[in-house]
């Protein structure tokens, strides 16, 4: 029987910390006993990644009582609960299905009268019949001629998630010979946003992609508008130019306003929806459906390795635990993700939706206060870039913020050229292994402008090279450790009610019913 309790009234977590402290990470990081470390804290991850954490404050004490806290606070089974189609999102009463559009992980689930993996599929394969007639030159422009650039107009999980994962694949896919049309993102209701990627294209060949659930979202319907006052004015039908991504109950569903429509549901939150229709769309017809399919197989894959109880095999599930160890324990408030792939420049920007969003709670999953933090601050940037800005607080600054590293043995590219005796994907990886041995070792010197306390610890994915499988399982990861995370915390990490207040009080400035300090700065604002 799963039993949801808090954090705190577990003793298997009073044992956790019980062990704050017990490893000083300069000490066992340095000499021979940190190259054993290195080569033992290492649990294998789908499509070849590699989760190392031997530069965590963690060793095999504390890991024994992380796994027996976790067993007690039934994660696993927890998981299970959720993919067998348990209401596991308590604040709107849904089920939570997003791992099911790549995969069945257990039985079946049906919902609104129809099996739910089923019905993924077909939309999935109708995507994908859609992206290959658009390549074709089956689907065209009114003047019969192919449409070269995808445009998506979505906001938060309709961009992020599918804006990092275009991202992480536009140079793969061009020295693949897989690159299909370029993608374009829309998402900020700033003018200036629609008109920078306007002023870029060429609007008779592109077509755009409306993407809002509720069909309903302020933002995404006033930058529609935008989009079909600019196509009015180049004289074209914008009908024949935009296709829809929402709900069947939405009114965009069946509008003559687009192409054909695309579904999805309720049971798929939009900062996991990147391996729904959501992502589908775009990046099928940017790349090919057969590449969107490659990064679900990935996705699939580490979804698997999450339903494994032994954490020494299930990374998403180590990785949380020692994220709440930190949390909660060592007192640390914020977490870094810092990949060393330009491909991944904007995965922490969806990383710090998946994350914040889902697990920045009070409460938990009865709407009960909790005495114990939550979800950290997130941040990051791609290295080398990240070095030159925030990092001298990283490594000399009064708060420790654990690092998340992300690197690859390879480029995308396939090509590289050596300089002073080493390639720029070897001068890359040097730098992310010399800043985990410094951050966690650091360096004594009288002057203490140039001493380094080291204790800063990190963990690192390493893999051969960032494709569509290694990005699904990547992403797939960080879902379900965050998941997992949101488990422990006893809170439900699947609504997102702090994002609604906010949209409330902007309708009432629009339609100028305001009072008070909201009705002063509208005024200054000019509103």
């Amino acid at each position: 029987m799963i039993k949801w309790n808090n954090l705190d009234t577990l003793e298997t977590f009073k044992a956790v910390e019980a062990c704050k402290g017990s490893v000083k990470l300069a000490e066992v990081m340095a000499g021979e006993n940190g190259a054993n470390r290195v080569k033992n804290y290492s649990v294998p991850m789908a499509e070849g990644l590699n989760y190392n954490y031997a530069a965590k404050e963690v060793d095999d004490a504390l890991l024994e009582k992380l796994a027996a806290f976790a067993e007690e606070a039934q994660l696993v089974e927890k998981f299970e609960e959720l993919y067998n189609g348990a209401m596991i999102n308590t604040g709107e009463q849904r089920l939570v299905l997003h791992q099911m559009t790549r995969g069945q992980l257990g039985n079946p689930v049906e919902a609104d009268g129809v099996d739910k993996r089923t019905f993924y599929v077909n939309e999935q394969n109708r995507i994908a019949e859609f992206a290959k007639k658009v390549h074709a030159g089956e689907i065209t422009n009114a003047a019969g001629e192919k449409f070269t650039t995808v445009v998506q107009i979505g906001i938060g999980g309709s961009d992020l998630g599918p804006r990092a994962m275009y991202l992480a694949l536009e140079n793969w896919a061009k020295v693949n010979n897989t690159f299909k049309m370029e993608a374009k993102f829309i998402s900020n209701v700033d003018p200036d946003d629609a008109a920078a990627v306007l002023n870029s294209i060429d609007v008779a060949h592109s077509m755009f992609v409306l993407v809002s659930k509720s069909g309903t979202t302020l933002e995404t319907l006033t930058n529609e508008a935008f989009v079909k006052d600019a196509l009015k004015k180049a004289g074209l039908d914008a009908s024949k130019h935009m296709i829809a991504v929402t709900s069947e109950t939405s009114p965009l569903a069946k509008s003559d306003d687009y192409l054909t429509a695309f579904f999805m549901d309720d049971y798929i939150g939009g900062r996991f929806s990147s391996t729904s229709g959501v992502g589908g769309a775009v990046l099928s017809l940017a790349f090919g459906p057969d590449v969107f399919a490659r990064f679900l197989d990935g996705a699939a894959v580490a979804d698997k390795t999450a339903t494994i109880k032994d954490i020494k095999k299930n990374p998403a599930l180590l990785d949380a635990l020692i994220g709440v160890y930190e949390r909660n324990v060592l007192g640390y408030q914020a977490t870094a993700v810092l990949p060393y792939s330009q491909a991944l420049s904007r995965f922490p920007a969806h990383l710090q939706q998946l994350d914040m969003e889902s697990n920045g709670k009070s409460v938990n999953r009865f709407g009960d206060p909790i005495n114990y933090v939550t979800g950290p601050l997130l941040f990051g940037e791609p290295g080398t870039n990240g070095q030159h800005s925030f990092y001298q607080l990283l490594h000399q600054g009064t708060n420790i913020v654990p690092l998340q590293f992300i690197g690859f043995k390879n480029n995308q590219i396939g090509t590289d050229v050596n300089i002073k005796g080493s390639t720029s994907q070897q001068k890359l990886d040097a730098n992310v292994a010399a800043q985990i041995v410094a951050f966690a070792c650091g360096k004594a010197d009288d002057n203490k402008n140039k001493n380094f306390e080291g204790g800063r610890p990190s963990s690192i994915i390493i893999g051969e090279q960032l494709n569509p499988e290694t990005l699904g399982a990547l992403l797939a990861h960080f879902e379900n450790k965050v998941m997992f995370q949101g488990f422990a915390w006893n809170i439900n990490s699947f609504d997102q009610e702090g994002v609604q207040l906010g949209k409330k009080l902007a309708t009432q400035v629009l339609a100028h019913e305001t009072e008070g300090a909201l009705s002063v700065y509208s005024e200054l604002l000019n509103i």
